[in-house]
């Protein structure tokens, strides 16, 4: 299982909102006004890093879901010779979803697994290593203790994240979204966050085609990952992790992740 599909589409619409207090190079801004969040260069481009530790994992091959406008992506990665993975493209036209974005891939994944995650966040090693050892679908459950004292992520943003409710054996029940003082309370320990990190079979295609947009007009995984569990008979095992994730959302981000990824190598 070496597939992985990653969710390049997103608009960047708060990283096109413009911060004073963030000190951004040229190159940074330009990225941030189109709001590429991927290409954000830190030394390299973000996304770099990202790719890099999937091929630090064992995955080999990479599809990037890009919109037709994003030539910066297509270009950068067109070009680059890479050496640990390859790097395959598919087209969201319109950006309807995290679920459509994921449907954009089938004809990449095929029949086999493949994992999905998220182009601005970096996922540390060991976590993607996680799913690869999961014997069926599923998904990296991030011990919330373990982001607060270690992520750049705010932690009253971290406070509204979903958190994941599994049964005794592990398995997924449902996602949490923005969860209640009194959700969190009742939780069992540990608590553990979903950061878009899946592990995924050809029946989530099944599952995008069937859902209804959201309360916010998109097609999102989550919602297709509930159909699947509900209408298809999929079973989610969450790998638990104590591990950090970084996050670049905004051009605040910017600084806190230069000074976490300064020196890092990222062969591809």
């Amino acid at each position: 299982m070496d597939k992985v599909v990653i969710l390049a589409r997103g608009l960047g619409t708060r990283m096109r909102k413009v911060d004073d207090r963030a000190a951004l190079t040229r190159e940074q801004r330009k990225m941030a006004e189109i709001g590429v969040k991927a290409m954000i260069p830190i030394d390299r481009p973000f996304l770099d890093y990202v790719i890099s530790s999937l091929a630090e994992a064992g995955f080999k091959r990479v599809c990037l879901v890009i919109g037709p406008e994003h030539d910066a992506v297509r270009n950068y990665y067109s070009r680059l010779d890479s050496k640990r993975v390859t790097i395959d493209f598919a087209i969201q036209e319109k950006p309807l979803g995290t679920a459509d974005a994921v449907a954009a891939a089938e004809e990449f994944a095929g029949d086999d697994n493949f994992v999905v995650i998220n182009s601005d966040n970096y996922y540390p090693p060991e976590a993607l290593a996680a799913l690869k050892k999961l014997d069926s679908a599923g998904l990296v459950g991030f011990e919330r203790e373990a982001m607060l004292k270690g992520s750049n992520i705010e932690p009253e943003r971290i406070a509204k994240f979903a958190i994941i409710e599994m049964d005794d054996e592990g398995t997924m029940k449902r996602i949490l979204e923005k969860p209640t003082p009194e959700q969190l309370a009742a939780a069992r320990e540990p608590i553990c966050l979903s950061m878009n990190c899946w592990r995924f079979t050809k029946t989530i295609f099944e599952a995008c085609r069937h859902i209804e947009p959201s309360a916010r007009g998109e097609l999102e995984v989550p919602d297709a990952v509930q159909y699947a569990i509900d209408r298809l008979g999929e079973r989610f095992k969450v790998a638990v992790i104590k591990a950090t994730v970084l996050d670049m959302s905004s051009r605040k981000d910017v600084g806190p992740i230069v000074e976490r990824l300064a020196g890092m190598e990222a062969p591809l």
